[in-house]
């Protein structure tokens, strides 16, 4: 398999899977020992997952509230009672911690999704329609001005006025996230159907009358899995850091919803009177979070690439060194 080959990892596991379940099964093994042989990109799954896991079992867990404010427990250090102290309104630090992740992981992956889901389609058309005779031509030519006057805005503050536009909420987060995030899909999945239409096996299938929607699903899609599966982790962990920025300023989640943006903005004021603990546990978490969705990113497109995929990994050239292979 050579370093260009466009079924590297998405579509080799999606097309080959028309024969059925067995390859994907062995391919998924494949990838999953790939994963754990690289301590580096095995640590990003760990922790995203070990923070969703958390964020889903917090009702289970026995906590104090992470919404009802105790008067009488304002910036207390941490202790066995508030393992991470409290902040200025005597809300528990740790449970919100272990809640935020319902919030800005949900809105991280819904915004992803349909980013990608909406720009993916789109980019696909046009980068199959590009160039074609009558209506599709022009209309793929107008869907890429239209992402590239989007990308003109900085992606901040066109997600802040698109919340104020929308009104403050996890909804209006995830639709103004996922609106910005649109362009970049749809250029990407265009580059890969622009390159893609070139190979010998779709002009083929075109010859033999296959239209455009069975091309889109037959061949382009999965063939660019890979790079759309990198770019949603990769945008998944800026999702979090935009959801927590837009909160940070006020325009974000409502207080007191436990999120991680607010809650550092809230103990920001605290950290130069020696009160610490409110914005540093939050910060951990969201820094955590975003290396942890960052590697999962990186690890699909070392994956994607054949040199790097059939390199040894450290742990197997110290067993080589030392004999026991």
């Amino acid at each position: 398999m050579s370093d260009t080959d466009p079924a590297a990892f998405g579509g080799q596991m999606i097309a080959k899977n028309g024969g059925g379940g067995s390859e994907l099964a062995a391919d998924l093994r494949e990838f999953l020992a790939f994963i754990r042989s690289r301590p580096s990109y095995l640590a990003g799954y760990i922790i995203v997952i070990a923070a969703a896991a958390l964020g889903l079992a917090a009702p289970l867990l026995p906590l104090h509230s992470p919404v009802d404010a105790d008067a009488g427990a304002y910036l207390l250090p941490p202790s066995w009672r508030h393992p991470m102290g409290t902040d200025s309104a005597g809300l528990d630090i740790f449970s919100r911690v272990l809640f935020a992740p319902r919030v800005d992981l949900v809105i991280a992956l819904v915004s992803t999704v349909w980013a990608a889901s909406v720009g993916g389609i789109i980019g696909a058309f046009a980068g199959l329609w590009d160039g074609a005779g009558r209506l599709k031509g022009p209309v793929a030519t107008l869907l890429l001005r239209s992402s590239e006057i989007i990308q003109a805005f900085p992606v901040f503050a066109l997600a802040l006025v698109l919340v104020a536009v929308l009104g403050q909420g996890v909804l209006s987060i995830v639709i103004a996230i996922g609106l910005v995030n649109i362009p970049l899909y749809l250029r990407l999945m265009r580059g890969e159907a622009l390159r893609i239409r070139e190979e010998g096996y779709l002009e083929a299938a075109r010859i033999a009358g296959a239209g455009d929607i069975y091309l889109l699903s037959r061949h382009v899609v999965p063939n660019a899995a890979a790079p759309m599966l990198a770019q949603m982790s990769i945008n998944a962990a800026l999702a979090v850091i935009l959801t927590a920025g837009l909160s940070f300023i006020g325009a974000g989640v409502r207080a007191p919803t436990p999120e991680w943006g607010s809650m550092i903005a809230m103990g920001f004021q605290n950290v130069v009177t020696g009160q610490w603990w409110p914005s540093m546990f939050p910060g951990l978490a969201l820094a955590l979070t975003v290396f942890g969705l960052g590697r999962i990113g990186a690890s699909i497109i070392a994956w994607s690439n054949p040199r790097e995929r059939s390199r040894p990994s450290r742990r197997a050239w110290k067993m080589f060194v030392g004999g026991k292979t």
